[in-house]
This record gives C-alpha cells, structure tokens and sequence, in this order.
C-alpha cells in the first residue's frame, strides 16, 4: 500500500482534500505551507497520520486563501485566530491567523507528505510552532502531549535542535 492510499484509508478519503487544498493555494501562486503535525511529519524518521492539516498564508492573502477554498466546496468556520475548513473526509484544514506564524512560507520547503507533495514550514520554524503549542496554557491536555512527543520526534531525527530547547524543555525531553 502506497503512502498516500494510507492516509486516504485512515482518514476517509483525506487525499483528495489534502489534494484540493494545495492545488487551490497553488494555482493562486499563494505564498503558504503546513504547519504542525503535518510539518512534523516531514521533518521526523517516523511520520504519523494525523486528521488535521495545519497550515498559514501571508496576512495579505488570508480572505483570497479562504474564498479559494470554499469555491473549492470546502465548509468553513471562522474562529479568532483561525479559519477551519471541511471537505468530504474527515480531514480538518485549519488556517492559521495568528501573527506568530506570518513569516513561516517566507522559509517553507517543499514535501512529499504521505505521498502528496505541498509546502512545509523549515524545520526549526517546525520546532518553534510545536514549542509555542505545547506551552499554551488553554490547550487540552492530550494535545499538549502530543505536541511534546512532536517535539521529541524532532529532536531524535535531528539532535542538533536540542541547542534550540529552553532549559524547562530539556528536562522533560532527554538528549540522545
């Protein structure tokens, strides 16, 4: 089984969204990448299928990124640092708003993500985004953990990023 009939298996159909979502940023040459578990994915030995595909547009083309989509018949809900969206699987896009995450396409990378290819946020703008997750204090708990068994991933696959931990972080997460 190929990696994208994989992901396709495990979130009903998610390839196909996965798929649209791209081609519309990429046919409007958006300056955009995913962000999160998905960039993780990337950037670990071992990727994980994940229902959720985080990712960010410059600022100036949040509103074109969001009518792009839903021309596209995406679903979406606005939220105060997000817009969700939701196709036909049960794969959640969310696009991030928050100001933090502005300049991660001006260094983003291209990607084979469970075979689909797309742009992901660098590696250490990855760490970052992960880091800035786990320590925000109004998230659920299971997703804290997540995001800190994503930041182990990272720093296992690339042990150079340990430098980049704060000290709190290096007590939980241990160098190889």
């Amino acid at each position: 089984m190929t990696p994208k009939k994989f992901f396709d298996w495990q979130t009903a159909g998610g390839a196909d969204d996965v798929m649209r979502l791209v081609d519309c940023l990429e046919r409007a040459d958006l300056a955009w990448c995913a962000i999160g578990g998905i960039a993780v994915n990337h950037w670990a030995e071992e990727p994980i299928v994940t229902q959720v595909v985080d990712f960010v547009v410059v600022a100036e083309s949040v509103e074109l990124a969001t009518k792009l989509l839903e021309e596209a018949g995406f679903e979406s809900e606005r939220f105060q640092w997000s817009t969700n969206f939701r196709g036909r699987s049960k794969v959640s896009i969310q696009l991030s708003t928050e100001d933090f995450y502005k300049e991660f396409p001006s260094r983003s990378v291209p990607a084979d993500i469970h075979g689909i290819l797309m742009r992901v946020a660098s590696l250490e703008d990855t760490l970052r985004g992960k880091i800035k997750a786990w320590r925000d204090t109004e998230r659920r708990q299971s997703k804290k953990l997540k995001d800190l068994g994503d930041i182990a991933r990272l720093v296992e696959s690339h042990p150079h990023l340990w430098e980049l931990l704060d000290a709190d972080l290096k007590q939980i997460i241990h160098k190889q």
